[in-house]
């Protein structure tokens, strides 16, 4: 984490990279994701010097997280969708919509 970050923004770093170790990432994987995560939050809420014009432009990324919670028909994006019928060696993935990788994925 940078220097002078917050207690909550450390927390909110451990939680990130705990939860990507948990399903499978690697330490540093978790660890670049988490600190690119919080230093996005960081400077949409300026609390960083140098702010990314897209940081405060697009929805944020705990937002965006919770918008693709896998509920609902809109839940899944089609690379994901995608890559489980990959998994699962279903014939023709390739050329399905994501409608049919969803029923063919099943669930």
């Amino acid at each position: 984490m940078p220097a002078g970050s917050s207690p909550k923004r450390e927390r909110q770093y451990e939680h990130i990279k705990a939860g990507l170790k948990k399903s499978g990432r690697s330490e540093g994987t978790a660890e670049e994701i988490a600190a690119r995560t919080v230093n996005k939050e960081r400077a949409r809420s300026g609390e960083a010097k140098q702010k990314s014009r897209s940081s405060i432009q697009d929805i944020s990324s705990s937002r965006r997280g919770g918008l693709r919670s896998h509920s609902g028909s809109k839940g899944r994006t089609k690379e994901q969708l995608y890559n489980e019928a990959k998994q699962k060696n279903v014939k023709g993935r390739s050329k399905m919509s994501k409608a049919q990788l969803a029923k063919a994925v099943g669930r």
